[in-house]
């Protein structure tokens, strides 16, 4: 079935991967920021007991609700689920390992906040980024480097934010928790309208880096004055995932 603005959020998802997995305690995982010029990739997690929690219908995709909603659900959001945790990876982060990673870092580090760990995740979209790939040699040599991705069960949601409630409630966790930095960052970098655009890629911020050049908090490996690329924009590298 197809996921529309206006259909309810459930807990069915959670339950079932809950059964299927034979455990209590599943985590949803949801980003932010994945495609903006500038600012940090943004993960939110809400771990839930399947055995204990009560039903949050009002819970919706954060993109759907008014600023002012979803800074009323933060508090909401947290006490309801049994840990939380939202995490971050900086644009010099993205640059140097690339999207694919620096979400895992991200990921991982909203996993590690979590006063209850997840036993199971499910992960908003139709990719995995959020799982340990298989080490390598380099890994191996590397013991000093953060450990970096889970080692859980985990399934993949298109559209998660729109049906599960546990992933729209991280999908709130994470976006305003961003949405906060990027406006608390625009007091000290007005030029680049981050108050208004949160660092996406709109033309007046696309302007303003052509006019003013790039800063320390833009993804420097990113095309960030090319009109031809999506609004979204894009990264003119390939990095390592």
């Amino acid at each position: 079935m197809t996921a529309t603005k206006n259909q309810p959020t459930t807990l069915d998802h959670e339950r079932a991967l809950a059964a299927r997995h034979g455990v209590r305690f599943i985590g949803a995982v949801d980003e932010v920021g994945r495609g903006a010029l500038a600012g940090p990739i943004t993960v939110g997690i809400t771990v839930i007991d399947v055995e204990s929690v009560r039903e949050f219908p009002e819970l919706r995709d954060s993109k759907l609700l008014r600023p002012e909603t979803r800074e009323e659900l933060v508090p909401k959001v947290r006490d309801w689920a049994v840990g939380h945790g939202v995490g971050h990876a900086s644009a010099q982060e993205i640059d140097a390992l690339g999207v694919t990673a620096a979400l895992r870092l991200a990921g991982t580090r909203a996993v590690e906040q979590c006063a209850v760990a997840p036993q199971a995740i499910l992960l908003d979209g139709s990719y995995d980024w959020l799982t340990a790939p298989e080490p390598d040699l380099f890994d191996m040599l590397a013991d000093e480097r953060e450990p970096v991705g889970l080692h859980l069960p985990l399934a993949t949601i298109i559209k998660g934010d729109m049906t599960c409630q546990a992933i729209a409630g991280a999908s709130i966790l994470a976006k305003v928790e961003r949405d906060g930095i990027m406006t608390d960052l625009a007091v000290s970098h007005p030029d680049f309208g981050w108050e208004i655009n949160k660092g996406y890629a709109t033309a007046a911020h696309r302007a303003a880096i052509s006019a003013q050049g790039p800063c320390d908090y833009h993804r420097k490996s990113w095309n960030l004055t090319s009109q031809a690329d999506s609004a979204h924009g894009e990264a003119t590298t390939k990095k390592a995932k």
